[in-house]
C-alpha cells in the first residue's frame, strides 16, 4: 500500500486543479456527467494508487465520482479480506462493448 505524504492536502489541492482543467467533467466508470455545482463529486483516482506519482500530464489519473472511487478501493479491501489479490489499473485493460443494439431501429418500426 502507498505511504500518504505529510503534505498531502496541498499535493492533493495541486493536482486535482490540473485534473479538472485536463478532463472532461465525467465519471471514468459510470459516465456520470458532472456541472460546476457538484464538482466535489468527482475525485481524482490514482490508477497506480500511488499518491506521489502525479505526472503533469495526467497519465495516472481518472476522474471518477464518490460512488465509482469508493468501488475502486473497495475492491482491495474485499480481495485482502477473502485472500484474492486484485492488480492496479487491470481492469482498464477489458474489452468494451463495440455492438449497438439500436442500430436498425428505425428501420424495424417502420417496417409494419
Amino acid at each position: 500500500m502507498a505511504i500518504i505524504p505529510k503534505n498531502y492536502a496541498s499535493l492533493e489541492t495541486g493536482y486535482r486543479d490540473l485534473a479538472l482543467k485536463l478532463f472532461p467533467w465525467v465519471c471514468g466508470r459510470c459516465a456520470r456527467e458532472f456541472q460546476y455545482s457538484k464538482i466535489r463529486e468527482l475525485t481524482v483516482h490514482h490508477i497506480d494508487h500511488d499518491h506521489s506519482n502525479n505526472p503533469s500530464d495526467g497519465s495516472n489519473w481518472e476522474l471518477l465520482c464518490l460512488y465509482c472511487h469508493d468501488n475502486e478501493h473497495s475492491k482491495y479491501s474485499d480481495a485482502h479480506q477473502y485472500g484474492s489479490t486484485v492488480k492496479a489499473g487491470s481492469d482498464l485493460n477489458q474489452d468494451v462493448a463495440t455492438g449497438n443494439p439500436f442500430a436498425n431501429l428505425k428501420a424495424m418500426m417502420d417496417k409494419k
